[in-house]
C-alpha cells in the first residue's frame, strides 16, 4: 500500500502528528517545557493524598497519578535526551533563548514531586528501599536545582537578550527549583535513620531555601514594576501570571516543613536550643508568605478572568496554572494542621478541588494537542 493510499484509509482525526512535517519532529522540537506537565501531575497526586476530608479513595487516585507521573517523567527524559543525541546543533540553541531556557528549572521540580511521592506512596510499597531511593534522587535533584539556579541567570547576564517590557514570570522557573528541593529535603530528613544524615539534609535544605526565596522575591518586585509600566504580557503567556504564586507557596511550605522537622533533628545533634526557634520561625514565616501569596492568587485570578474575556489560546504553558496552585494548597493544608482555624482546611480543600478540575482540562487538551503534533514547537528553532 502506498503512503497516499494509507493516508486515505486512516481518518485524519485518528492519524497522529498531522500538524508535523515528519514524526521525528517530535524529538527535534521537544523542549523542557513539557516537564511542567510532570510538575502539575505530581503536585495533584501529593495534594490528593493530603485532602482534609475523609475520602480513602483519593489516596489511591493520588498514587495512580504518581505512577503516571513517573512514566511521564521517564518518557520526557528519553525524548529530551534523544534530541541532544540526534539534533545536537538545534538542542544547544536553547541556551541563547531568553524564554525557553528558563524551563530547565521544570526538570528538577518535576523530579521533586516523584521524590515526595516515594515518601507518601512508596513507603507502603517498598519500605526502607523507598527511603534509599528518595535520598539518592534528592541529592541529584538538589544538584540539578543549584545548577539551574546559577547557570541560567548567568546566561541571562552574559549571552541572552532581555528587556523589561518582554519580562514575564518565567524568570522565576530556574530560581524556584532550589526551594522545591528544600521542601523535599525537609520531608526526607525525618525518614532517615542516621541523625547526622538528618542534620546534613536539613541544613542543606535551609541553604537551598536561601538560594531561592530571596532571589525570587526580588524578581517579583521587578515583575510588579514591569506590569505597572508595560501592562500584561500577551495572551500566549497568560498562565505566567500564576507562576508568581509558586515561589511564595513553596517558600511558605519549605519553612513549615523544615520548622516541623528541625526540633527533633536538632535535639538529636546537640542543637536542641535552636529547635524551638526554627519551629517558630517556620510557622510565623510560613504564615507571612502565605498571606503574601493570597494577594498574588487574587491578582492572578483577576488577570486570568481578563484574558478569558479576550480569548485564551491553549499552549503547553497552561500547565503553569497547576503547580503554583498546588504548592499553595499544600502550604494552606499544612497551616491547617498547625493552627486551630478551620478556614485553612476549607480553603486548602477547595484549592485541591480546583486543581483537580484544572488538571483534567489541561491534561485533556495536552493529549489532544500532542496527538496532533501542534504542541511540539521549539521557539529556539523558529529561524529554521
Amino acid at each position: 500500500m502506498t503512503d497516499a493510499a494509507a493516508t486515505r484509509t486512516i481518518p485524519l482525526g485518528l492519524k497522529p502528528f498531522t500538524r508535523l512535517d515528519h514524526p521525528r519532529e517530535v524529538i527535534r522540537q521537544f523542549t523542557p517545557n513539557w516537564f511542567a506537565a510532570t510538575m502539575g501531575t505530581g503536585i495533584l497526586a501529593l495534594a490528593l493524598a493530603q485532602f482534609p476530608a475523609p475520602a480513602p479513595g483519593l489516596k489511591v487516585v493520588g498514587e495512580g497519578l504518581w505512577l503516571l507521573n513517573i512514566g511521564l517523567f521517564s518518557l520526557f527524559s528519553l525524548l529530551y535526551a534523544a534530541r541532544w543525541i540526534f539534533f545536537f546543533d538545534g538542542a544547544k540553541r536553547i541556551f541563547g533563548h531568553s524564554a525557553v531556557s528558563m524551563f530547565f528549572g521544570c526538570i528538577p521540580m518535576g523530579l521533586a514531586t516523584i521524590i515526595n511521592g516515594l515518601l507518601s506512596f512508596g513507603l507502603a510499597r517498598w519500605g526502607h528501599l523507598a527511603i534509599d531511593m528518595a535520598e539518592a534522587l534528592w541529592w541529584l535533584d538538589a544538584s540539578l536545582a543549584v545548577i539551574c539556579g546559577v547557570a541560567i541567570p548567568f546566561m541571562m547576564f552574559t549571552r541572552q537578550s532581555h528587556s523589561l517590557d518582554q519580562m514575564t514570570a518565567v524568570w522565576l522557573l530556574p530560581v524556584v527549583a532550589a526551594e522545591v528541593a528544600a521542601v523535599s529535603g525537609g520531608l526526607l530528613a525525618q525518614h532517615l535513620a542516621d541523625t547526622h544524615q538528618q542534620l546534613t539534609v536539613v541544613i542543606a535544605s535551609y541553604a537551598l531555601w536561601a538560594c531561592s526565596v530571596p532571589l525570587a522575591m526580588s524578581i517579583l518586585v521587578i515583575l510588579v514594576l514591569r506590569m505597572a509600566i508595560h501592562k500584561l504580557p500577551p495572551a500566549s503567556m497568560a498562565a505566567s501570571s500564576w507562576l508568581a504564586l509558586g515561589p511564595i507557596g513553596t517558600g511558605a511550605l519549605g519553612l513549615l516543613v523544615l520548622g516541623g522537622a528541625a526540633p527533633s533533628i536538632f535535639a538529636a545533634n546537640n542543637l536542641g536550643d535552636y529547635g524551638a526557634a526554627a519551629k517558630g520561625i517556620g510557622l510565623v514565616g510560613g504564615l507571612l508568605l502565605w498571606g503574601y501569596g493570597l494577594w498574588w492568587a487574587t491578582m492572578a485570578a483577576l488577570i486570568t478572568l481578563r484574558y478569558l474575556r479576550q480569548g485564551l489560546p491553549f499552549n503547553i504553558g497552561w500547565w503553569g496554572y497547576t503547580f503554583p496552585m498546588g504548592v499553595y494548597a499544600l502550604a494552606t493544608l499544612r497551616l491547617s494542621t498547625l493552627l486551630p482555624i478551620r478556614a485553612f482546611a476549607l480553603l486548602g480543600g477547595s484549592l485541591v478541588i480546583v486543581l483537580a478540575a484544572l488538571w483534567l482540562i489541561v491534561g485533556a487538551r495536552t493529549v489532544r494537542g500532542a496527538w496532533r503534533g501542534e504542541l511540539f514547537v521549539a521557539p529556539c528553532l523558529s529561524q529554521d
